[in-house]
């Protein structure tokens, strides 16, 4: 899998707090993202592909790799369809 790059084009983003707000600029949603969803929108450089994301939650947070995984999955796939990141390669 390839990298994952945020569309920066697509959203406005503040950090309030320990919180990362995101509203989409086409649908309007607001995105609220706290401790690892946070962790992982932070992550998302461009650079990582999704399972390199889920190795380093894993390495960071307590659990077991494959439930993480699937989190971080969930994640990058809800940010996908509002379109809000998007898979390189």
């Amino acid at each position: 899998m390839g990298a994952i790059r945020k569309c920066t084009e697509n959203f406005i983003a503040t950090v309030v707090d320990d919180e990362v707000l995101i509203v989409d600029l086409d649908g309007g949603e607001l995105f609220s993202l706290s401790g690892t969803g946070r962790a992982v929108w932070d992550a998302i450089d461009g650079t990582r592909s999704e399972e390199a994301i889920s190795d380093q939650m894993a390495a960071a947070h307590a659990g077991e790799r494959e439930a993480i995984a699937a989190d971080v999955a969930a994640l990058i796939n809800d940010l996908e369809k509002a379109a809000l990141v998007k898979r390189e390669g």
